[in-house]
């Protein structure tokens, strides 16, 4: 089933994007609709979203992942409920809004836009890494401090690796969150394929559109498939 799985889920992306490239190509496309609608164009809106979800989703595993462990710390953990109410406060409050007002204050571009995306999409990082420390059976770590291990090798030797797949649980919406969001980064000037879709909603043209929604919905399931694949490499043999 695990298989299937695999290899049904990139071949029902593949077939969304031929149906949609063969119902775009099979109309009579005007001026305007061939101006988007081309392989440069789309090509680089893609990339461009590609990469603000890449960098988004590297720094909120540099900076999420160490911050989890620290206020899984005793010595931290009066910390956690501040920490988590911000981290809160960054998923609930409106991309949109935030992404307005810090271009307000320091300029429109895609580093405005990564700050959003990391501001908004950090949580679930953040909160399953410390679920997925404290969750670990306390009798294997004491095993493990019985057989002479100091406390930073319990945390790389037990605590991370058995949290991995709960961190990974939380990586994979991230994921899919920074996908989203990142199609308002067109609002500053950040691209993305939200140039897209705004293209199709001010032409009002259903195949700009379109095409638009499909490239978002293909890469968001796409990245959050090559995530899941990845997740069973990183995995402790036996979880």
């Amino acid at each position: 089933m695990a298989a299937k799985r695999a290899v049904g889920t990139p071949l029902l992306l593949l077939a969304a994007l031929g149906a949609t490239y063969l119902w775009v190509s099979s109309r009579d496309l005007d001026s305007m609709e061939a101006r988007v609608l081309n392989a440069d164009f789309i090509g680089d809106a893609a990339l461009s979203h590609l990469l603000l979800t890449a960098v988004a989703t590297a720094l909120v595993v540099v900076l999420a992942i160490p911050l989890g462990v620290l206020l899984t710390r005793p010595f931290a953990r009066l910390l956690t409920p501040v920490v988590m109410a911000v981290a809160n406060i960054g998923q609930a409050a409106p991309a949109l809004g935030v992404m307005v007002l810090l271009s307000i204050l320091f300029g429109i571009g895609a580093k405005i836009a990564i700050v959003t995306l990391v501001f908004a999409a950090a949580l679930p990082v953040l909160r399953n890494t410390i679920v997925g420390i404290q969750q670990v059976d306390p009798t294997l770590l004491e095993a493990g401090r019985g057989m002479g291990m100091s406390r930073g090798q319990v945390l790389r030797r037990l605590e991370l690796p058995l949290a991995v797949p709960i961190v990974m649980a939380g990586l994979r919406t991230t994921i899919v969150i920074c996908v989203g969001i990142a199609t308002v980064a067109t609002f500053i000037n950040a691209g993305g394929l939200g140039d897209i879709i705004v293209a199709g909603i001010k032409l009002q043209r259903t195949p700009i559109l379109v095409t638009g929604g499909v490239l978002t919905a293909v890469i968001a399931l796409g990245l959050d498939w090559l995530a899941g694949l990845a997740e069973k490499y990183v995995r402790p043999h036996g979880i």
